[in-house]
């Protein structure tokens, strides 16, 4: 178990290791670090600090260990001694992690083993001694709100992984009941999303509420479009999530192949007063929930302190 930090490792070598190898940026070959012992190439600094471990532990005589890292993270706020620390920097870092863990391409040394990574931290610590750096790590200030919203996919959507190609369009929870209904109709109207599962005594009519309904239509709407970018808004109230919302006999147009020009497309007109539930998002093998009705979708666990991207590795 380690805890690593890219952003310590910039800071303390300033003009030798260039911030885009700390925040996973996309390099040209001439920018990429070797390693003068292996002749490895390393895109990002995280990667060799993890093969790092790994030769250590070679040293050690210890080969059948996988490095789990505890903590990683980037500062969202520091003083002028510490001017890398921003929130673009925090965001580019946190979710371009999510995203090279996701893509479960390993490191240059063990490509076939991808570690699990804990994020630092959900919260910002207001009351954390100088520097100020230090109380600035979460990815929520103190009163529950955003420091930033983590962006995964090449819509601009944060909680989506495209790698996979298995990505759904589905409601999101706190939206005003009338807004996520205009929405709605809107799918099933001059969207012409098929909304024909949804009806009364339909596999999707259940739970006859209009977050349900909202979800089923927004993802056939989504799906039809090819998962072009900006197919998943509806002015806000949809968001992309890698977990399959089928359930039940209720499958989701993502989850099958539906031939829209075959399908009677139906306007789906349902208001019902039936209470919202939870929904919860996976990334990996991993539930996670919102925390609260008044937080948007986050990487947001059962704990206030770490956040958990597994690399979806078999144990």
């Amino acid at each position: 178990m380690m805890n690593l930090y890219p952003y310590y490792v910039f800071m303390q070598n300033k003009g030798v290791v260039p911030i885009d190898n700390s925040l996973f940026k996309p390099l040209t070959p001439s920018k990429e670090m070797v390693d003068p012992n292996t002749l490895l190439h390393y895109t990002n600094v995280l990667d060799a600090m993890i093969d790092s471990v790994y030769v250590s532990m070679k040293n050690l005589n210890v080969t059948d260990v996988v490095v789990l890292v505890t903590e990683s993270g980037w500062p969202s706020k520091a003083d002028s001694k510490e001017p890398y620390a921003t929130i673009d920097n925090a965001n580019t870092y946190n979710s371009n992690l999510i995203k090279h863990i996701l893509d479960r391409s390993g490191t240059p040394l063990h490509p076939e083993v991808t570690s699990n990574v804990y994020i630092y931290e959900l919260f910002n610590e207001d009351l954390r001694s100088p520097p100020v750096s230090e109380a600035n790590w979460g990815l929520f200030y103190g009163n529950s709100t955003p420091v930033y919203l983590l962006h995964v996919s090449g819509s601009g959507t944060f909680l989506a992984n495209d790698t996979t190609n298995q990505t759904y369009c589905v409601a999101m929870e706190g939206t005003d009941t009338r807004t996520l209904q205009a929405a709605l109709d809107w799918a099933c109207g001059p969207g012409r999303a098929n909304c024909s599962e949804i009806q009364p005594g339909e596999n999707c009519y259940q739970p006859n509420n209009v977050m349900n309904h909202a979800s089923f239509a927004f993802d056939s709407y989504y799906q039809k479009e090819g998962k072009a970018s900006g197919s998943c808004d509806f002015k806000g109230v949809a968001m992309i999530t890698t977990t399959d919302p089928s359930h039940g006999s209720c499958i989701f147009p993502g989850s099958k192949k539906v031939t829209n020009n075959t399908r009677e497309v139906v306007n789906a007109n349902v208001t019902s007063g039936a209470p919202d539930r939870h929904r919860f998002i996976t990334i990996g093998s991993t539930r996670i929930g919102e925390l609260n009705k008044g937080l948007p979708y986050f990487l947001a666990l059962a704990f206030s302190v770490i956040l958990f991207i597994p690399s979806m590795m078999p144990c």
